[in-house]
């Protein structure tokens, strides 16, 4: 067996891009052909450097890609992100320590670009925290039974004076954007989408051969602006010659709370369908309490989703905003080496510094545990509970509560 330590990682070409999927494919337990229509769609994902390989002779047996992209602070700033995705190792190759060898490769590469964080959405939860992730925000799925809901079948439009048409791909390209930028300048967690990210979600590049053209639906005020948009799909049940039918929302967008209450409303009064399944949701989504009986809405599925790395804790503590005013010294331990050290947060609503410092520490805290609150969903007093962070002070994690939690959730919408 060849020893762990000669199976050499490198970035891949793009005449590699075949085998690399391959192996991607073997990896997540999916077919691993690829027809030529998706292997030109994976092309359009190719970035020189960002797609690393581990190759056992010409076979590559493990894979990891890294993309640019932005994370939504607390407050709105956007935050330089090293997003990991794609991350496999072949069951012939397991436990060699290829997928270490590729993340310190790959943080490493992200860190001197100066990235402030690195993001993932983790498949299997005890993987990444090796790597100084965390999670940092939570999905929520709810399944809607429509005749429990107490809404008003005959339905016909918003009451507000807003409208909602049936729309095509082609205009979701050429609205979708900018309803997207608008919404994560204002929803920590949220994270940037591409121009392939469109092509991808409306059928444009062809990432899987079984892609079935879902429905559109957009939302514009009375003034005529757009400020809500959905993707859904539809079965076909029957029972008894009733129907039984389901819309699957894979995305929804909304801008302001009359928008996402008009698209909810109109999911639920489309002739046939008894249920609505949300798709992932923020866990403090609005939409159980927009109907008139919230328990018609049932929470289905909830679990942790984005995760993040922090590799700046400066820049990282000082892009987001705080509702209250307070210091903090803060001893990080990053056993990866890119972010530890002590750090005095100073903050107030006016803004926030952070600089290193030798002051004793009001908390001690690993790096993934610092992700767990940059963006406000955790607690520090219930991970102090927990016994992953340490008050070196007496009530010094209810401070660091009462700084940097957030009155709404955050919340990323994208699976990447």
């Amino acid at each position: 067996m060849t020893r762990r330590d000669e199976l050499p990682i490198r970035p891949i070409t793009e005449e590699e891009l075949a085998d690399w999927h391959r192996a991607m494919s073997v990896g997540f337990l999916q077919r691993p052909t690829l027809a030529e229509e998706q292997l030109q769609a994976r092309r359009a994902q190719f970035v020189p450097g960002r797609l690393l390989g581990a190759f056992d002779g010409d076979r590559c047996v493990a894979t990891f890609r890294s993309f640019a992209q932005e994370v939504t602070a607390v407050g709105g700033a956007f935050v330089p992100a090293d997003a990991v995705s794609n991350v496999t190792v072949s069951p012939t190759h397991r436990r060699r320590g290829l997928l270490s060898r590729m993340m310190t490769e790959d943080l490493t590469a992200a860190k001197e670009r100066g990235d402030v964080v690195a993001t993932l959405v983790a498949a299997e939860y005890p993987i990444y925290g090796r790597y100084g992730f965390g999670p940092a925000t939570t999905a929520a799925e709810w399944t809607v039974d429509v005749p429990r809901t107490g809404l008003d079948r005959r339905w016909s439009g918003p009451q507000d004076g807003g409208r909602i048409d049936l729309v095509d791909a082609e205009d979701v390209r050429k609205l979708g954007p900018e309803l997207h930028e608008r919404l994560r300048r204002t929803q920590p967690g949220a994270v940037s989408r591409s121009e392939l990210w469109w092509r991808i979600n409306t059928g444009a590049a062809r990432f899987h051969s079984s892609w079935t053209e879902p429905y559109y639906a957009l939302y514009r005020s009375a003034a005529g602006e757009v400020e809500g948009l959905v993707s859904y799909e539809s079965d076909d049940k029957w029972h008894g010659k009733q129907p039984q039918n389901t819309a699957d929302v894979n995305w929804l967008i909304a801008v302001t709370p009359a928008a996402e209450r008009a698209l909810w409303h109109f999911l639920c009064s489309i002739d046939w369908i008894t249920h609505v399944k949300s798709g992932w949701r923020a866990p403090d989504d609005l939409l159980p309490m927009f109907l008139p009986d919230p328990r018609a809405a049932r929470l289905t599925e909830q679990a942790d989703w984005l995760w993040v790395r922090v590799l700046d804790v400066v820049r990282a503590l000082q892009a987001r905003t705080y509702e209250g005013s307070g210091a903090l010294v803060l001893e990080v331990v990053d056993a990866g080496g890119f972010a530890g050290g002590r750090y005095r947060l100073e903050a107030s609503e006016q803004g926030a510094s952070c600089v290193p410092s030798s002051a004793s520490a009001d908390l001690t805290l690993d790096v993934a545990d610092l992700a767990a609150l940059w963006l406000g969903d955790e607690s520090a007093v219930r991970l102090a509970a927990l016994g992953r962070v340490r008050e070196e002070r007496a009530g010094a994690a209810r401070s660091a509560d009462a700084l940097l939690r957030t009155s709404r959730r955050p919340w990323c919408p994208d699976l990447f």
